[in-house]
């Protein structure tokens, strides 16, 4: 893309409703606009980084053998009467009604829906294990929206939903989506420590939550220092194992980390005080195991092996797609502006041609942008009329990993600049040896 003719509406200044980094960096760098309270349009630069991390979630639930889907944003009232949830909910839920007069809501979860579809046309016990997902948007009614996308009132959510035959089958897709959740933070780019939480109007008794550490969160957490020494990293996973998934689980949550809803001070005495740590976290994705909560109202079952009618062991797992450009900004950003990870970044690369109209310049900038296209990488080049400063703030705000600076003082020489954003560091390469060095940074994604 070149940035002549791409849409990149930055400001140069703080916007005053901004309170946190990353809602501050978002609206700076174009990357949304709000429509109305706690509802925003998602712009260019913000929609790239937002479909990339999609497709981390989606590779990483097909990876985990979990079927992706798609439910509708509306859903009939009558479904979650069926349940008990519908008055339960409270006013976070829109309600509205359709010109027939039909009760219907705009869905903050879909537990309800899910189980009609699987009740509809799963009657067996040899169609099970299953688990369906979708990514869709979402609306809560907060009483006060705020912090940007970390706190809106519409959202980009992945719902996966898991149906078994037993408890410890359910248990399994249960530890089997905490590993795949491992995995997605981890290409983004995050350390998300799972923590004992609280069912909240889901329900369960098993739930464990996902936080980013980060002082703006809206949480306080608690936790032995050594969770944050662990790495899931490249390791090899069979997800369908239940010895490795289980074995993994107790890894990652044998240690101490609560949110303050199930905080033990009693527990967490009994922590070495050197490790003991008191923060603040980001909500990112929550896992729940509730059995048969709603397969029981609303009859679910299927006929086991003994020709019984049972009611199937559900789950729900959410990731906070949306929330998370937020808490990837609050966790990778300076003075400057966001420093995206590579797993996410809107563009691989940045070009800046520092003497724009000069025909050597002109031309090494239009190979390297070749260069790149060709291996499949997406470079950005600052191909404006602007003095050097301003090309190198944008790209600063911005936030992508690696920016290449082409002058003609360093062509005279053979070299352009090749700068990683996060350590500022730079170094002078030959055209091919950059596009060669950041081609290999990307290929062992």
């Amino acid at each position: 893309m070149r940035l002549s003719r791409y849409f990149l509406p930055v400001l140069k200044e703080n916007p005053s409703e901004a309170q946190i980094v990353s809602h501050r960096y978002m609206l700076r760098a174009g990357m949304i606009k709000q429509s109305a309270a706690g509802i925003y349009s998602w712009l260019p630069l913000g929609y790239r980084v937002l479909k990339n991390i999609e497709k981390i979630v989606h590779e990483e639930q097909i990876r985990a053998g979990h079927i992706p889907m798609l439910m509708p944003t509306l859903q009939s009232a009558d479904l979650w009467r069926e349940s008990g949830r519908y008055d339960d909910y409270g006013q976070e839920m829109l309600r509205i009604s359709d010109r027939h007069g039909r009760d219907m809501l705009y869905g903050p979860t879909n537990e309800e829906l899910i189980t009609d579809i699987f009740r509809s046309h799963v009657g067996s016990y040899k169609d099970l294990p299953l688990t369906l997902y979708h990514i869709q948007w979402k609306f809560r009614d907060e009483i006060r929206p705020r912090f940007g996308v970390m706190r809106g009132r519409e959202f980009l959510m992945k719902d996966g939903y898991n149906f078994d035959l037993t408890k410890e089958d359910a248990l399994h897709a249960y530890n089997r989506h905490l590993v795949s959740y491992l995995r997605s933070y981890e290409r983004m780019g995050l350390q998300a420590i799972p923590m004992r939480a609280d069912g909240g109007p889901i329900g369960g008794d098993y739930t464990h939550e996902f936080l980013v550490l980060a002082e703006t969160g809206e949480s306080e957490v608690f936790y032995d220092s050594e969770i944050t020494d662990l790495k899931f990293g490249d390791r090899a996973i069979d997800y369908d194992s239940v010895e490795q998934c289980q074995a993994v689980l107790e890894e990652f949550t044998s240690r101490y980390a609560r949110t303050d809803e199930t905080h033990d001070e009693a527990i967490f005495a009994e922590v070495p005080e050197a490790r003991r740590r008191v923060a603040r976290g980001i909500e990112v994705g929550q896992i729940f195991y509730f059995g048969t909560k709603y397969s029981e109202p609303m009859g679910a079952t299927v006929v086991n092996e003994k020709q019984d009618q049972v009611p199937v062991h559900m789950g729900s797992h959410g990731i906070g797609v949306s929330r998370l450009l937020g808490a990837i900004i609050e966790a990778s950003h300076d003075d400057k502006g966001i420093i995206w990870p590579e797993g996410v970044t809107p563009f691989h690369v940045g070009i800046v041609n520092l003497k724009q109209g000069d025909e050597e310049a002109d031309a090494a900038c239009e190979a390297l942008y070749k260069s790149f296209t060709a291996l499949g990488l997406e470079p950005l080049y600052d191909d404006r009329n602007e003095r050097a400063g301003a090309k190198f703030a944008t790209m600063d705000l911005i936030g992508l990993p690696w920016r290449i600076t082409v002058g003609p003082r360093g062509l005279k020489n053979g070299v352009v600049e090749l700068t990683s954003r996060r350590t500022g560091e730079s170094e002078e390469l030959a055209p091919e040896a950059a596009v060669e060095k950041v081609a290999q940074i990307y290929a062992g994604l």
